[in-house]
């Protein structure tokens, strides 16, 4: 079955020669090969302001730049969130990203009776998080406390499910055939689109 997904492409380097960078090609070659319908949002290269008040976020104008990424995440059937861990959590520019496109009219409707209406059921996701320390260490020892808290206190919160996770400890001392080995096992997973 044919999905259109986006890959939202976290790392704040717009240089685009991180591991990052080839683990989210890899993911959309394989997609692509699979007859994905594919589509890259890359963070770094879009200029746009934060957001100061809960006003703003809920009655501001969306800054128009982002119009197009907030249009394809409305349409995407499939997710992909590829950062590295930074100071144990997203940077700060996806952070600032994801509170301006994930607003309440993308996101969610408060009904009459105050009832919240989840408006991405029907969406998946997996998130990519790449980091010094060993993966094991970030999911046991720290609990993969703000990957959990992006899971559930966004992405579930707003309808997105399944979330799977990838993560890939020490890339700064991974070799040349386990950066290789990582990039085909993202491009598995885009074959199938999950």
């Amino acid at each position: 079955m044919m999905k259109r997904i986006v890959i939202i492409q976290g790392h704040p380097d717009p240089a685009g020669e991180h591991f990052c960078h080839a683990l989210a090609e890899s993911y959309a070659a394989g997609a692509r090969e699979a007859g994905h319908a594919v589509s890259t949002i890359t963070v770094a290269e879009i200029d746009f302001p934060l957001l100061h008040s809960k006003e703003e976020w809920e009655h501001g104008e969306l800054p128009k730049r982002l119009l197009p990424a907030q249009n394809a995440i409305r349409d995407a059937d499939h997710l992909v969130f590829v950062y590295p861990l930074w100071m144990g959590t997203m940077p700060a520019a996806l952070k600032g990203f994801l509170e301006q496109v994930l607003r309440t009219d993308l996101t969610v409707k408060i009904d009459e009776k105050g009832h919240w209406q989840k408006l991405m059921k029907g969406t998946s996701a997996r998130v990519v998080v790449t980091m010094g320390m060993p993966a094991l260490a970030y999911r046991w020892f720290f609990r993969a406390h703000s990957l959990k808290s992006l899971e559930r206190n966004v992405l579930k919160f707003i309808g997105i499910k399944p979330v799977r996770e990838t993560l890939v400890g020490m890339v700064e001392n991974l070799s040349p055939e386990k950066r290789e080995r990582w990039c085909e096992d993202l491009k598995a997973l885009g074959r199938k689109g999950i």
